[in-house]
This record gives C-alpha cells, sequence and structure tokens, in this order.
C-alpha cells in the first residue's frame, strides 16, 4: 500500500512538470527569423525636402561678352514656378551653396546662381549688376519660370549686391540679403553704398545677420533698418544671437545643418513664398 501511494506521487510530479513546460531544452521549438531586418526609421531631412527630385545643370549666361558659368536647379515636374537669382559669398560659389540652390527647387523654386567672380575676384558693380540682368533674361526664357515671380538672394557681397540691386532692378518683387554690407561703397569698383539708393526700393526686404558679425556689425544692420523705416520702406529683420559672418557655410564650404542655419533656411524659404505671390 505505501508502495502504491508512492508511486501515485512520482506519477502525479512528472505530469504536473510536463504540463508546466520544464522540458528538456532540445524539444522547444524554433522560432524562425525574418529574412530581413525591420527598416530603421528615416530621419527629417534638416531643410525640407529631399533635393533629388530636381533637375540641375551648369549653363553659360553671356554678359558684356563674356560668358560665366551658373549654376541652375528646378522641380522636377512640370509647372510654372516663381524664380530666384542667387549671389554667392565673395568666397566663391562653394559647395554649400550648390546644395542650397538644389534645395530650394526642392521646395518649389527655379534657381539660378551665376558665378560672378570668374573674371576678377571684385569685378565692378555694373559688371555685377548687367550678370544679374543677364540672369533674368535666362529666367525669362525658361519654360517652367513665372517671370511674374522673381526673387534676388545673396550671401556677404551677395547679400550688399542684394541691398544695392533690389531696389535698381524692377524685376525682381522681393529679395532676402544675407549679413551684406549696407554702407560698402564709396569707391571706383562700388561707387554707391546700398544705403544711398533706400528712396527707390519698392519691394519687400528680408535681413538676416549674426549679432557676432565682425566683417558687417550689426550696428550697421540696424542703422540700415533704421533708415529703411524712416523712409516707410517694407523690410523683415531676423538676427541670430552669437552668429558670425557667413554662419550658413562652414570652413570647409559645405552648408551648415545648425538649428540657425536650418531656421534661416525656412525664414528665406518663407518669406519668398509670402512675397512671391
Amino acid at each position: 500500500m505505501k508502495f502504491m501511494k508512492i508511486l501515485f506521487l512520482f506519477l502525479l510530479v512528472a505530469c504536473l512538470l510536463g504540463a508546466s513546460g520544464c522540458t528538456d531544452s532540445e524539444d522547444v521549438p524554433e522560432i524562425p527569423l525574418p529574412d530581413t531586418p525591420e527598416p530603421e526609421p528615416e530621419l527629417p531631412e534638416a531643410f525640407g525636402n529631399v533635393p533629388g527630385d530636381t533637375r540641375n545643370e551648369t549653363v553659360d549666361i553671356m554678359s558684356e561678352g563674356q560668358a560665366y558659368p551658373a549654376y541652375t536647379a528646378a522641380p522636377a515636374v512640370e509647372g510654372k514656378y516663381p524664380a530666384v537669382v542667387l549671389i554667392h559669398s565673395f568666397n566663391g560659389f562653394e559647395s554649400g551653396y550648390q546644395e542650397m540652390v538644389d534645395r530650394m527647387a526642392a521646395d518649389g523654386y527655379v534657381v539660378v546662381a551665376p558665378q560672378w567672380q570668374t573674371y576678377s575676384r571684385s569685378p565692378t558693380d555694373a559688371e555685377v549688376e548687367a550678370l544679374i540682368r543677364e540672369s533674368i533674361t535666362y529666367l525669362g526664357g525658361r519654360e517652367d519660370v513665372d517671370p511674374e515671380k522673381l526673387g534676388l538672394t545673396g550671401f556677404c557681397a551677395g547679400g550688399r549686391y542684394t541691398m544695392l540691386f533690389l531696389p535698381r532692378i524692377g524685376e525682381f518683387k522681393s529679395g532676402v540679403a544675407w549679413y551684406g554690407f549696407p554702407y560698402s561703397g564709396d569707391s571706383d569698383v562700388q561707387p554707391v553704398k546700398p544705403a544711398d539708393v533706400i528712396s527707390e526700393l519698392e519691394s519687400p526686404m528680408l535681413i538676416i545677420h549674426g549679432t557676432r558679425d565682425q566683417a558687417s556689425n550689426i550696428s550697421d544692420i540696424y542703422g540700415y533698418a533704421g533708415e529703411l523705416d524712416a523712409a516707410d520702406k517694407y523690410f523683415e529683420l531676423k538676427v541670430y544671437q552669437g552668429e558670425p559672418h557667413g554662419f550658413m557655410i562652414t570652413e570647409e564650404g559645405e552648408l551648415l545643418d545648425s538649428f540657425v542655419a536650418q531656421d534661416a533656411y525656412r525664414e528665406m524659404i518663407d518669406f519668398f513664398d509670402r512675397t512671391l505671390v
């Protein structure tokens, strides 16, 4: 009888162990792994739309008998788009400006960036003005451009050209001047200061500047803004605390992807979206 009780308890324990899944590891079925790993989530693009879906090429723009290379980019989808002439800085057409042109095209603009230093590092204002006017003619001959929606933007020396030529070239409906020089002039090469033509300005202007700009002191920008206001000329001013001259482009010539650079770029696109209508 005692033996039967022991046998019964042994069988009961064995059943309980089997039910609980405590079996030899060889009996555990293998879980198949997927053939390919799960895709990682895509990070957002720093400057908005991806510039891949655009049409890009370098063309020659003839001005005063000379051919100037000009990088161009446009949306890939057919249509009529606003257009922008982009004037690079005194350091030349660096790779960061090419990327910016591509970004702007992805955001719905046809952009042309003439290389204004092709024949001289410091051409005269008259030579640059002629090239900008020929760039407008080039844009006017494109089927994907709305000639009534033209904008001008420039950086460093290009910022000065924006301040200088936006008032003097009526085809431009608005402009964005990046860390420009409103009081640079009175020389044989640059006979006129941008501040001297404020009275001729009819189009809205966005001025973007940094407070630590040693090349173009922020006090000059505040003074220029005061003159614009006194003349009742519409402008917007975006100042970034602590930013130096040329804060959009790195020392290696690449487009910076900092928060300030991204924000400033969006400020430009938003301004053109609102004014080139």
